[in-house]
């Protein structure tokens, strides 16, 4: 028993630093725009994480068995939710966090809870519970506190793909909880990753061709450093040890730790000065994702970080 409450509180730890880790990756993606490309940071960042998860599944001493994804409909299905949430949310995410605030970008994104649930109620036919409808409420609201004073003029590009980016990762959720892919969430986490990497790498030599990096300042390396070997490479990293040892509920959960940091990040690293109006849709979309991620309810297997 003393063992077994031990692994749980380390995992509980690990999720607090998984929290810290992923959310100050909300800035550093910010800083390395400043100077890579959106395509160059997502087939570089990408790439190192499938990297990672292909070592660690090796070293389990399954070899290549502990990647393998049966042949036919369930390849098909990686690689659709491949595309949807690895690389069409990544990708789409760091175009937003070239068009709009750190912070205000951290809190759309983390809405998307919301549209998995909305999703699943009517592609998979679950029943919402007061909880989840009082859930959606509370998103709805922090939605239009955000973007009420933003519409009149047209809604920012970065605001735009905010919203994609939380639409993809929910489709992507809800479509693999459909087809349920028979294959352990490692295996499938580490090629969806490498075909995110791809893809990226395939939008990179498509509208830009070869990279030419030039000199890079120090913030920059700085930031990209820890982008792909603490954002990316370690948070996956984490993230597994997590899952293993926590209910998927309680890992999910924690993972709303993410945003606050990310924000708190944006404010103190970035200079950001998020407005009344931000803090108010924040603390509405926050209670939002709490509703439909309580234990007890079926969260998505794999919340992303930035």
């Amino acid at each position: 028993m003393k063992n077994a409450w031990s692994a749980s509180a380390k995992a509980k730890a690990l999720l607090v630093l998984l929290g810290v880790v992923w959310g100050l990756n909300w800035p550093a993606v910010k800083v390395s725009l400043g100077a890579v490309s959106p395509w160059t940071l997502r087939t570089v960042g990408l790439g190192v994480a499938a990297a990672t998860l292909f070592a660690l599944a090796l070293a389990g001493g399954r070899g290549w068995r502990a990647l393998h994804i049966p042949a036919g409909r369930d390849r098909l299905h990686v690689l659709l939710t491949a595309l949807l949430n690895i690389a069409a949310f990544n990708i789409l995410l760091t175009f937003a966090q070239l068009g709009a605030a750190t912070s205000r970008v951290a809190i759309i994104t983390y809405s998307m809870p919301l549209w998995a649930t909305l999703m699943a109620c009517v592609v998979l036919r679950e029943r919402l519970d007061a909880m989840r409808c009082a859930g959606l409420a509370l998103g709805a609201a922090g939605l239009a506190v955000l973007i009420a004073p933003l519409a009149a003029g047209g809604l920012p590009s970065g605001i735009q793909y905010a919203l994609a980016a939380a639409l993809t990762w929910a489709a992507g959720t809800v479509y693999m909880k459909w087809a349920r892919i028979a294959a352990p969430p490692l295996a499938i986490a580490a090629w969806q990753l490498l075909i995110g990497a791809l893809a990226a790498l395939a939008g990179l030599l498509w509208f830009e061709g070869m990279p030419h990096p030039g000199p890079l300042r120090a913030a920059v390396l700085c930031a990209l450093g820890y982008h792909i070997f603490f954002g990316m490479a370690l948070g996956y990293i984490l993230w597994f040890r997590i899952i293993a040892q926590l209910p998927a509920g309680t890992a999910a959960l924690g993972t709303l730790l993410v945003p606050v940091v990310g924000v708190a990040a944006a404010v103190l690293l970035l200079g950001e000065h998020p407005s009344h109006a931000d803090m108010l849709g924040f603390a509405f979309i926050f209670g939002a994702a709490l509703c439909v991620l309580l234990p007890g309810r079926r969260p998505a297997s794999l919340l992303p970080e930035a």
